[in-house]
């Protein structure tokens, strides 16, 4: 898979210390002239697999206890984010949180969310972002988030058929 950048021990995504990983791709659905990560777009990209990304996390980083997507947009790359949390969940039986940052809103991604519920612990971060607004605390992730319409999910974990 292909990331741009990976923060260990983020301490600005989420309540608790996490792994962030950068995606390197986005439709720009904001705009681009607007988008506060454009600049990432222009960023060198990382081939890596996701077993090496979890070794990073899981053996590695005693102290993160949550992975964070986002990057430009993390769904934009959704194979890759499902081959994250499938590895997570399946091959390392781990239940951390993983939370996906997303400038989609709940309706366009619906079939995405769908995929990705049973899994569990997955928090999705939905909304673009709009400039000059003014931050407001989000209870779920435990930070400020940029915009009004801006707001984080817990998604509900239906039994994979």
């Amino acid at each position: 898979m292909k990331i741009i950048t990976i923060i260990p021990e983020d301490f600005v995504n989420y309540k608790v210390a996490s792994l962030t990983i950068e995606f390197p791709y986005c439709t720009f659905k904001c705009g681009e002239a607007v988008c506060q990560n454009s600049a990432l777009a222009h960023s060198p990209t990382i081939d890596i697999s996701s077993a090496d990304l979890l070794e990073r996390y899981y053996l590695n980083d005693p102290i993160t206890s949550a992975i964070v997507l986002q990057g430009l947009e993390p769904l934009d790359s959704f194979d890759d984010v499902l081959d994250i949390i499938r590895t997570l969940r399946v091959a390392y039986h781990n239940n951390d949180p993983v939370i996906i940052y997303t400038g989609y809103t709940e309706d366009e991604v619906a079939d995405k969310i769908s995929q990705l519920a049973p899994f569990g612990n997955i928090i999705v971060k939905f909304g673009r972002y709009i400039p000059n607004q003014k931050p407001h605390y989000d209870d779920v992730l435990g930070v400020n988030l940029a915009s009004d319409n801006q707001y984080a999910a817990i998604l509900d974990k239906h039994p994979i058929k």
